[in-house]
């Protein structure tokens, strides 16, 4: 009886094992295809990213990723190339029409490139949002950049003459004289021309494995997958909205309205929209960098303590000094490091694309909020749209408001702070002012010099003297 059952737990094992043989050998090759055609940017960083994750948690035996591009942001160019060059997934790209710029940089990341017939790759040259080329460090990085990725790629043995040769699978100079118009390509490009290659030019030199019209013909004629599944990365919504976000235009647009919106709160009494604006438009800026693991809570906090701060020094400290100082270097620093993928306060492993785009999203959200605050400031209630949003008519001959002009030239005490606008208290009756000699603290002795539409005019009478 033991013999019979043992005898038929091995039938059982062995069928078992035949039948998941056969569906292991009929299973397809999972190809998993991701597209980018747009500007190389956050959201085409997410994409990426997400889509290599994706491919390798469902076994794909190769990624194509569909290339057409202008190019982009070099940072995230520079990301999305280290993924391609260190994922556990050979990588294959298809140009399909264009990889300029940061799309080139990504293209030589690959394990083969492929274009379409007229398809065009190359013309690296760092520029700013004008167009015109930035300085030569700017560049340098960018060569050393294009460089290291071609040589990633390795070295062939080839055999000429009974000699052995290595020879470079991209050439280096190559990837270099994408970005630099002073590099010399004998029967190719000349010192006055930026290198673009076009795909039959891209074929001749080693910087195309192939041309096809379609990424079906990548796969089934040089990938070898005659019989496969494919899997196409979908972004979700989320990824759109946080990729839209993350762009630097709007990360200094927010700044501006962080900046503008803190200023404006400071000239009103009470809390308004502005300070809405402020705090939505800082929700807006950090958001989408900490749910990507950009900002820590750490940088939230210093963002959070600099306000904290410059409260203080407006509201509790008179005058202007270390306190306030303090509180915008906080403030700054914190929009700052939220930007990078940084360790702590140290900037190792960051790149100086990355250090270069922060600085300048937090440079030109700053010097541009700054500067749009002060000319609202002087802009409303003077004419064209800032008309409608400050009081025009000449309140003395509309309404019946007393005018308090018994008042001017009596003394008060201030009933609130007066930074400038406040309270100050005549008598016994308190009376809407403003302060024309700066911040003047709670219980000051104050001169009411005029009074103009219903609003009183006051100085510290120490600085009146």
């Amino acid at each position: 009886m033991k013999v019979k059952i043992q005898g038929l737990f091995f039938c059982i094992s062995f069928l078992l094992s035949v039948f998941s043989a056969y569906g292991h050998s009929e299973a397809k090759p999972l190809v998993y295809r991701i597209d980018i055609r747009e500007e190389i940017d956050h959201k085409s960083q997410l994409q990426l990213s997400r889509g290599l994750e994706e491919a390798r948690q469902l076994g794909a035996k190769a990624v194509l990723l569909c290339l057409n591009t202008y190019g982009g942001q070099v940072d995230m160019a520079d990301s999305m190339r280290t993924a391609i060059l260190y994922s556990p997934i050979p990588v294959y790209v298809f140009v399909d029409n264009n990889a300029a710029s940061a799309g080139a940089l990504i293209s030589i990341a690959a394990k083969k490139i492929y274009m379409r017939e007229g398809a065009t790759i190359g013309a690296a040259t760092v520029v700013n949002q004008t167009g015109a080329a930035m300085p030569d460090k700017y560049q340098s990085y960018m060569r050393a950049m294009m460089r290291a990725t071609a040589e990633a790629q390795g070295k062939d043995t080839l055999v000429e003459g009974g000699d052995t040769l290595l020879r470079w699978v991209r050439d280096p100079h190559l990837a270099e004289a994408m970005v630099d118009q002073r590099i010399v390509i004998p029967h190719l490009v000349d010192s006055t021309k930026v290198l673009t290659l076009t795909a039959k030019e891209a074929v001749k030199w080693g910087y195309c494995d192939g041309i096809a019209e379609s990424p079906e013909e990548v796969i089934t004629r040089f990938l070898g997958f005659h019989d496969y599944q494919e899997a196409v990365f979908t972004p979700s919504w989320i990824d759109n909205v946080k990729g839209f976000l993350m762009s630097p235009f709007l990360q200094s647009l927010f700044i501006l309205v962080i900046i503008g919106g803190l200023y404006f709160e400071l000239q009103s009494p009470g809390i308004g929209f502005p300070l809405i604006a402020a705090v939505l438009a800082a929700v807006l800026y950090f958001a989408p960098l900490y749910i990507d693991g950009l900002a820590q809570n750490w940088e939230i906090l210093m963002f959070v303590g600099g306000l904290v701060l410059l409260a203080l020094e407006l509201f509790v400290i008179p005058g202007f000094g270390i306190t306030g100082i303090c509180g915008i270097l906080l403030i700054v620093a914190g929009l700052f490091f939220s930007l990078l993928n940084n360790l702590d306060f140290g900037l190792e492993g960051v790149s100086r694309a990355a250090i270069g785009q922060a600085s300048l999203t937090v440079l030109f959200g700053l010097l541009l909020g700054f500067g749009l605050t002060l000319w609202l400031s002087n802009r409303i209630g003077r004419k064209g749209f800032f008309r409608r949003i400050a009081l025009e008519t000449d309140l003395e001959d509309s309404v019946s408001a007393p005018l308090h002009e018994e008042l001017a030239g009596s003394y008060g005490v201030a009933a609130t702070v007066l930074r400038p606008s406040g309270k100050v208290r005549v008598g016994d009756e308190v009376y809407d002012a403003v302060s024309e000699s700066g911040f003047i603290e709670k219980g000051r002795k104050v001169k009411i010099l005029r009074t103009e539409n219903a609003q009183i005019y006051v100085v510290d009478e120490t600085a009146y003297e």
